[in-house]
């Protein structure tokens, strides 16, 4: 399977009349796009504004972050099974708005959004304070319920990404990027001596407005899947859910899984990188053990000398993490997980809920508790007020001269588990 990716280089985003990328600016058709969205009638009002790295803006409550992007060659454009028929992803040509993202924002129906900031400390925390955001604030119409609600407003965001995307179709790219990895036969055939590695990604799918969809799938019903890196790549896998914001794996993050192009990276080079495997991640003590044996059978079918193991979300599913590696070491298979810590402010606490002998090989991606106090803004996209109620926040974190101050829970992406994000970890 061969995917081109198209990258088109965005320096600066302007609202005008046409939708249109000119020597890296991407102009925007406000009132084209507001009624392109309000074609959905359960769509109240819709509000689109700008943020720039560097600006004195927040955004608060983010709900989800997505790349645009169009398809041109070899596959449907859209996001297969949700805004366009179920259709494969992975081949062809994808040209992406790189630098470009769309923010959805909304009202609070779960208390598990966040907080990007543009500039100053909330700025270092968050991968998103980097990209030119075009958000898009949505109100629905008066009787909606909470999952209809949050089902309305991330759709608005995908058709949003859409509608935007388009700008790319006839534009040169700056830079093509090629990825391809043939089936497990040919790639074992063109580096026998290299070890297999699989990915294994787990994927909150936990209900009560915490889930994934794989092609329009909620992940929740499905057993542990064999995903080609590519499909995850072209946008197969997006976001639905609430989960605390430090570690929600946003549609953006999905559609530039940095786990998968790392792997990538070595492939044919250290290692023999031979796909995804996509766990969910369930509340009940039989979904756990489901998920695991399933998980450590597909890598034992395929091969595999060695898994990387990556978490969303922290507590409860850290179970399925533990249970995920001492069952690959067990079969001889070598783990490297990825998570972050809920370790207590002063992160002197336990920093997993489970712990396990054969976990000799944690990276972490920073504690979750830590707490920062952030400037002031000169402009908030959305109600700064949220922070009272989002994983993270408190009521009183929010001073009168528009201070606050929070858990990095709160910002978006500020302890990504798949590494997307530049954090340390300080040892005390």
């Amino acid at each position: 399977m061969k995917l081109e990716i198209g990258r088109i280089f965005i320096k600066d985003i302007q609202l005008g009349s046409e939708t249109s990328v000119k020597s890296g600016v991407l102009t925007v058709d406000e009132s084209g796009l507001i009624a392109k969205l309000k074609e959905d009638e359960r769509i109240k009002d819709v509000k689109i504004d700008v943020a720039r790295p560097g600006e004195k803006v927040r955004i608060i409550p983010v709900k989800d972050v997505i790349e645009p992007r169009v398809k041109i060659e070899g596959g449907l454009n859209g996001f297969p099974g949700v805004t366009a028929k179920p259709a494969q992803c992975g081949e062809g040509r994808t040209q992406v708005l790189y630098g470009a993202a769309v923010v959805t924002v909304g009202d609070i129906v779960g208390f598990q959004e966040g907080v990007i900031d543009m500039w100053g400390e909330g700025a270092k925390w968050t991968p998103f304070s980097q990209t030119y955001n075009l958000t898009v604030d949505i109100n629905v119409i008066d009787g909606i319920d909470p999952h209809t609600h949050e089902e309305i407003v991330r759709i608005a965001g995908l058709r949003a990404a859409e509608f935007i995307g388009q700008a790319g179709k006839d534009v040169t790219p700056d830079e093509v990027l090629t990825f391809e990895i043939g089936s497990v036969f040919e790639e074992t055939a063109k580096y026998p001596n290299l070890p297999k590695v699989l990915y294994a990604e787990m994927m909150i799918t936990q209900g009560l407005l915490h889930d994934t969809y794989i092609y329009g799938v909620n992940a929740q019903t499905i057993l542990p899947a064999v995903l080609h890196p590519n499909e995850e790549l072209d946008s197969a896998v997006i976001s639905g859910n609430c989960v605390a914001a430090c570690d929600k794996i946003t549609t953006y993050q999905h559609q530039n899984n940095s786990v998968i192009l790392d792997l990538y990276a070595e492939h044919g080079k250290e290692i023999n990188f031979m796909g995804c495997i996509m766990a969910p991640e369930h509340t009940t003590l039989a979904g756990k053990f489901r998920v695991s044996d399933y998980t450590v059978k597909l890598a034992k079918l395929l091969g595999a000398d060695a898994v990387v193991v990556s978490e969303e979300g922290y507590g409860n599913p850290d179970s399925d993490l533990l249970m995920i590696c001492k069952k690959c070491e067990k079969a001889g298979i070598k783990t490297v997980l990825i998570t972050d810590e809920c370790a207590g402010r002063d992160g002197m606490s336990q920093p997993l809920a489970d712990t396990a002998v054969e976990a000799v090989a944690v990276v972490s991606t920073g504690n979750v508790s830590h707490v920062i106090t952030v400037e002031p803004a000169e402009k908030v996209i959305g109600k700064a007020e949220s922070i009272a109620v989002l994983a993270g926040g408190w009521d009183g974190a929010l001073a009168e001269d528009g201070t606050f101050q929070c858990e990095l829970n709160a910002v978006i992406g500020s302890t990504s588990e798949i590494g997307f994000h530049n954090v340390t970890c300080r040892l005390y």
